[in-house]
């Protein structure tokens, strides 16, 4: 029964709270993996709440759109819960609602044919082949 009132307790220290420190909340929802790491996207401006460049200190609050820029990619959550403490997956999942549209596909270009190691510089014939090839004009950016 203790551990039912614990838990009971921390739903309503989370419920209770008015808003959440930036880097504390997208470390908690378990974006970034320590809270230091969470500080410094804030500080680089990969984090923002609402449309504006968020500070390690500023405040989330329920209902804000949170942005976080990861490997270059933004992911936007809406806040729906406030979180102080780092909690698991499952529950830092209910925190928030993704927006995120989805990915576009990769478009995979064919590669440029490649001498093979070793075998030199090109001579002057495989060089205007190669220029041929690449749509260049054989005397391009040459003198």
């Amino acid at each position: 029964m203790a551990t039912a009132e614990g838990n009971q307790g921390e739903a309503d220290a989370t419920a209770n709270l008015g808003s959440v420190r930036a880097d504390i909340w997208v470390w908690s929802v378990r974006k970034y993996k320590t809270r230091s790491a969470a500080a410094k996207a804030c500080k680089a401006g990969h984090v923002k709440i609402n449309g504006k460049s968020a500070k390690a200190s500023s405040p989330v609050r329920l209902g804000d759109q949170v942005v976080v820029r990861i490997g270059g990619f933004d992911h936007i959550l809406q806040v729906k819960q406030l979180l102080e403490r780092r909690v698991s997956y499952p529950l830092a999942r209910l925190a928030y609602e993704d927006l995120t549209p989805e990915r576009l596909p990769k478009l995979y270009l064919p590669s440029l044919p490649r001498r093979e190691a070793g075998s030199g510089r090109p001579t002057k014939k495989e060089r205007r082949q190669l220029d041929r090839l690449r749509g260049r004009s054989p005397n391009q950016g040459r003198r």
